[in-house]
């Protein structure tokens, strides 16, 4: 979600990745209440980190915990930012809860990619 809303408000003034220190696939309720805001991620991949080792980044920003605590090394000269938001595909309960933690997390993140590009970019 965060790369989908950071792409939206980055428009061409930036290239944006994304990794995480597990591939395991874009949830498919993520692509289904990002669609519903206008923005289809159903085309975005899960990639590990390590498939960018390579790239001089100008930013680096972790969106969990446990990525900013159990990611790798990562050799950059890149300005780091890091915000803990909620896993959404963590949340139990009914459907209709599930789905309404969802919508929350979305609109924290598509708040936060506004900012950060507005500011940064």
């Amino acid at each position: 979600m965060a790369e989908g809303y950071l792409r939206h408000f980055a428009k061409d003034k930036a290239e944006i990745f994304s990794a995480g220190v597990e591939t395991h696939g874009v949830n498919p309720k993520a692509i289904q209440f990002m669609k519903e805001d206008g923005i289809d991620i159903s085309k975005h991949t899960s990639n590990n980190i390590d498939e960018y080792m390579g790239v001089d980044f100008d930013f680096v920003i972790t969106v969990c915990d446990n990525a900013k605590e159990n990611c790798p090394f990562f050799p950059t000269r890149a300005q780091r930012f890091h915000h803990n938001f909620p896993d959404p595909s963590k949340t139990v309960g009914t459907s209709n809860e599930i789905d309404n933690h969802f919508r929350e997390v979305r609109e924290m993140i598509k708040q936060y990619a506004q900012d950060f590009t507005a500011q940064f970019l």
